[in-house]
């Protein structure tokens, strides 16, 4: 499956801006009332602008919090951009959070976990509003009943807009793990909650705690990818596989949560049970999401190729070879047809 998609992966990234300039006919031409008006001169110009958005981490996977346009060259399409239009620090600090959990069979045995210190996550963090943060999941059950099959492959809201509430938090604890894996559907539903609940100015994140593999969904891979993209959600992934997995699927799903990451320009973690403090803990995702975007910027330069169709795209350190840089690994380009 991943080799079919795997080259499609980095969809939309960001735009590539076209502006045509018009300019009018001679003093003498407008005076001329012999002159056809559709017969005037009319020269355009094309100026496209790319901006991407990024962070940087360090040697030790931290957030770079200070950081210069020397640090770093853009590779756009094979092609090494250096001089910048502009630079500056983003610092996006207003999130719309969406937690996206699996219930199913496979990550039955840790999925109790990863709720439980879901829960603790929307309990404890003060720095994003209750309205701004949701919890969704896909297979499992709630309250304990099996339920008609076709509703349990449904991905389900399990609180939105008042998680902190004791009813939200009962409902939670009443969800039951089991059954198939339609992560691929779930995407897609997650990228409509998305599109439905953002609000103005907000940066949407998406937490997704799963093995990465999908049984049973109706969209495929590329299909929701491409979801998440369109909403411009960063996609931070907490891989629940265990080594019980088969190792053929095992690799497979932890490979399709590492590119989900990759070409939103989140990041992928390694789920723990052993400490709070590990990188994959579900009670540190949050915190290091909000260092992320903390330490984000902007450049923006101009389009070095007019080429329709999809542009590569990296980010690549130029003195500290240690840095890791963070963004969407592509766009599309179209030129305007006037």
């Amino acid at each position: 499956m991943l080799a079919y998609w795997q080259v499609r992966l980095a969809f939309l990234a960001l735009s590539a801006l076209t502006y045509v300039f018009t300019c009018t006919a001679s003093a003498e031409d407008k005076n001329d009332a012999n002159n056809d008006a559709s017969a005037l001169p009319t020269y355009r110009s094309t100026v496209s602008e790319v901006r991407v958005a990024f962070y940087a981490t360090d040697e030790n996977n931290h957030a770079l919090a200070t950081l210069s346009k020397s640090d770093f060259a853009v590779v756009d399409n094979g092609l090494v951009v250096r001089n910048f239009r502009s630079f500056a620090h983003s610092d996006e600090t207003s999130l719309d959070v969406v937690a996206l959990i699996d219930l199913s069979e496979s990550v039955a045995s840790r999925s109790r976990v990863v709720m439980s210190a879901v829960l603790q996550l929307v309990a404890q963090e003060q720095s994003i509003p209750d309205d701004n943060i949701a919890v969704l999941s896909f297979g499992g059950t709630f309250g304990g009943t099996s339920g008609a099959t076709s509703a349990a492959l449904r991905p389900a809201i399990l609180c939105s807009s008042g998680c902190h509430a004791a009813d939200s938090a009962s409902k939670l604890l009443a969800v039951k793990s089991g059954g198939t894996t339609p992560l691929f559907d779930a995407l897609v539903f997650a990228a409509d909650f998305i599109a439905q609940h953002r609000r103005a100015g907000a940066r949407p994140v998406l937490i997704l705690f799963s093995d990465g593999n999908d049984t049973i969904s109706l969209h495929s891979a590329p299909e929701a990818l491409q979801a998440v993209l369109d909403e411009g959600a960063l996609i931070y992934s907490v891989d629940m596989g265990t080594s019980a997995n088969q190792a053929s699927y095992r690799i497979s799903g932890s490979t399709f949560l590492r590119q989900l990451s990759e070409a939103t320009g989140g990041r992928y973690f390694s789920f723990s049970l052993r400490s709070s403090q590990q990188d994959g803990a579900p009670a540190t995702v949050l915190t290091t999401v909000l260092e992320d975007l903390r330490a984000s910027y902007v450049v923006a330069y101009d389009l070095p190729q007019h080429q329709d169709g999809f542009h590569s795209l990296r980010l690549l350190p130029t003195h500290n070879l240690n840095l890791t840089f963070h963004s969407r690994n592509g766009y599309f380009y179209e030129r305007s047809i006037r």
